[in-house]
């Protein structure tokens, strides 16, 4: 393993200029380098860190559910952080390489494995730097935890953004090249820069993986309540964080949407006008169960919003499969610091 990866870190020292962005192709030798879609999964899309700042024109940041994993993803392969990536809902994906890569998977554990045209199988050690050669496969069996595995590839996805960033958006239906936010399909080929693009080295040490919850487990999200709290009682408002809600089968990329065995009591009947969403807002539909809005929630919406998970707890949020059971627990708002300027992160150094 050691001795593939020195091999094709020895090609790649160097920083190439970036190709003509390209679309999403049907055949693998139109592009030096590039990812062709064996087997999707359950759920397979492009994601970055999202396009912030267009609300005003209806659409949501939408990036990546869990923004620890692809950075760690992209800082072992050597590239920006906020680079795009893969990511995987539930596993069961094949991804075949044209060229040669240097990858690495972080989130929720998926066995990695590359399949060889001459020899057996390897495991992939997960947020490890990993060499892939011409032809190979890469392999993800089944999440054991968690819900999503990130794949970084060196060098990054050569498409046309839209709107500045790489990430597909489900519900808006808005992503790179001729993809339109769709998810990724059996056939679909995804160009690559190569692995000389990457601007910085890889790193050697791994980033640990993260304890993601089974079905099963219960994990504690913060929240601030508000700002609609007032819309239930408070019966209503202490059944949200004292009760355990179970995630459904029903969630996506848009929201986790929850059961408990008590519905959240309204003392508010009706609607609101429509008012805006964020990432982390938990709305409540006249059922009374709420739904937990992920990347690709609305920007707006009636139903009043009891609260917001806080920010750092937004990743674990994006990792939840069905089965795992969640305890809200309130706690007071922080004020955000400002940046004095932009910073490596926002500029994608």
């Amino acid at each position: 393993m050691t001795v593939r990866f020195e091999r094709l870190e020895r090609e790649s020292v160097s920083v190439s200029g970036s190709a003509p962005a390209a679309a999403a192709a049907e055949h693998p030798a139109e592009h030096p380098f590039a990812v062709e879609v064996v087997r999707p999964g359950l759920q397979l899309v492009l994601e970055d860190l999202g396009r912030p700042g267009h609300a005003a024109l209806g659409v949501s940041a939408s990036g990546t559910a869990d923004r620890r994993a692809l950075r760690a993803a992209n800082r072992a392969v050597g590239n920006p952080p906020g680079a795009a990536g893969f990511e995987l809902a539930g596993g069961g994906a094949v991804l075949r390489f044209t060229g040669p890569a240097v990858v690495a998977v972080a989130g929720a554990p998926a066995e990695p494995t590359i399949v060889r045209t001459d020899g057996p199988a390897l495991p992939v050690e997960h947020g490890a730097a990993t060499a892939i050669e011409d032809g190979e496969e890469l392999h993800l069996g089944a999440v054991s935890a968690g819900l999503r595995a990130v794949i970084a590839v060196r060098g990054g996805l050569d498409l046309e953004p839209a709107l500045g960033s790489l990430s597909s958006d489900t519900l808006a239906g808005l992503g790179p090249g001729d993809l339109g936010g769709r998810p990724l399909r059996a056939g679909d080929v995804v160009p690559l820069h190569g692995p000389a693009a990457a601007p910085y080295a890889v790193d050697p040490n791994p980033a640990p993986a993260d304890l993601l919850p089974a079905p099963g487990d219960t994990v504690v999200l913060r929240v601030v309540l508000g700002p609609r709290e007032d819309w239930f009682t408070p019966a209503g408002v202490r059944t949200l964080v004292e009760q355990e809600w179970t995630v459904t089968p029903r969630s996506d990329r848009v929201g986790v949407r929850l059961e408990g065995d008590v519905p959240l009591e309204r003392d508010v009947a009706g609607e609101l006008p429509s008012e805006g969403a964020v990432t982390g807002a938990i709305q409540v539909p006249p059922d009374g169960q709420p739904v937990l809005f992920l990347p690709d929630h609305p920007l707006t919406g009636g139903y009043p919003i009891i609260g917001a998970v806080i920010d750092r707890d937004l990743d674990l949020a994006g990792q939840l499969p069905p089965g795992v059971r969640i305890r809200f627990r309130p706690v007071a708002p922080t004020v955000p610091t400002v940046p004095m300027g932009p910073t490596a992160e926002t500029r994608g150094d």
